[in-house]
Parts: structure tokens; C-alpha cells; sequence
């Protein structure tokens, strides 16, 4: 078990550097928006991390 939590634990910052190399603070702020939202299961925030990430990603295309 300890295992597959450090595995979890290194994605997940391999994950949140690669959003902050990419999108800079804004995209490293959708993440946390995104992911807070959805432990504190509020609705709200996880909606306006997406769409903050949606809006980076999708920006290059518009």
C-alpha cells in the first residue's frame, strides 16, 4: 500500500511541474482550483479550475 502511494505521490508532482513548465501560474492555479474542488467536493471551484485549464489549453487554438 505504501507503495502505490509514493507511485500516486510522484505522478502527481511529475503532473503539477509539467502544468507549471507549460501554462505557468495560471495553469498550476486551474490545477489546484480543479483538484481542491473536487476533495472538498464543491462544485464551484472544480468548474472554474476546468475552465481556467480549458481556457490554457485551448487558447493557441482560438
Amino acid at each position: 500500500m505504501h507503495f502505490l502511494a509514493l507511485i500516486c505521490a510522484v505522478l502527481a508532482l511529475t503532473v503539477e511541474q509539467l502544468v507549471q513548465w507549460r501554462y505557468g501560474v495560471a495553469g498550476l492555479v486551474g490545477l489546484l482550483l480543479l483538484t481542491l474542488g473536487i476533495k472538498a467536493n464543491r462544485p464551484s471551484l472544480s468548474s472554474a479550475g476546468a475552465v481556467m485549464l480549458a481556457l490554457l489549453v485551448g487558447k493557441p487554438a482560438l
